[in-house]
């Protein structure tokens, strides 16, 4: 959709090819965790719980990996304790970025984040400085070979869905997060499977960048993903593959 940066997924597919895999699953057992914390150990019960065992599996997370961060989180189980934070700053071009963060160590978590920050060309900033900027929803991306406009667009509608938009060989699907569960099983239904589905955060406005600072805000984005306490990046420039480099 307009506003819509592709860096997560580019990223997230360079992730996986890249051999990330066990520190993507580390920080997935961080935020199974968590919810299980918050909202007990019920995926049925806590649908935030659901949507961390959906993504766990979506990148092939071993059930006995789930099961003990399920536990972990309702103290079945000894486990670190961990803090949920979100850091606002900006980066080169002056574009928004949000991080959330979960944490055993604010204050070591705080000073090397904003290194990274300071290091990438950008800077952290007071809270609310940047939170303003975005919109959290739910966003589903759907290969356009899988299905027509007309077909998606009511079934999308229908299950409450806000918009269903073109994006390049992709439809792109939004939605309050509360609607996200019942979108994802109406697109199960219909044998319609996304390329992914995630709560996010959409930039109200899109800010465009040139190929050079797409690359610096890229790698700020990178850097800052790479970190072990940091959970999902997310920015307002409009990045591109190309300017990437890939």
């Amino acid at each position: 959709m307009a506003g819509h940066s592709h860096w997560a997924n580019i990223s997230r597919h360079k992730g996986i090819q890249d051999n990330k895999r066990g520190k993507l699953w580390s920080k997935l057992s961080r935020y199974i965790m968590i919810a299980a914390k918050n909202g007990g150990g019920d995926p049925a019960m806590n649908l935030k719980l659901r949507y961390a065992i959906d993504k766990a599996r979506a990148v092939s997370m071993p059930k006995d990996n789930i099961e003990r961060a399920i536990k972990k989180g309702c103290g079945e189980i000894d486990g670190v304790v961990f803090d949920e934070i979100i850091y606002e700053g900006f980066g080169p071009g002056g574009t928004a970025v949000l991080v959330d963060i979960l944490t055993d160590n604010r204050n070591r978590t705080n000073g090397e984040v904003r290194k990274i920050f300071e290091r990438g060309g950008g800077n952290m900033g007071a809270p609310g400085c940047a939170a303003h900027m975005f919109d959290r929803k739910g966003l589903f991306v759907i290969a356009a070979s899988s299905t027509d406009e007309d077909t998606l667009m009511g079934l999308a509608l229908d299950a409450g869905a806000d918009d269903v938009r073109s994006a390049g060989s992709n439809f792109e699907v939004t939605c309050e997060p509360g609607m996200f569960q019942k979108v994802q099983e109406a697109f199960a239904k219909a044998g319609i499977a996304p390329e992914s589905a995630e709560v996010t955060r959409i930039p109200k406005e899109a800010v465009s960048v040139d190929k050079e600072t797409g690359g610096k805000i890229g790698r700020l984005l990178e850097a800052l993903d790479d970190h072990d306490d940091v959970q999902n990046v997310f920015s307002n420039a409009n990045i591109t593959e190309d300017m990437l480099g890939s």
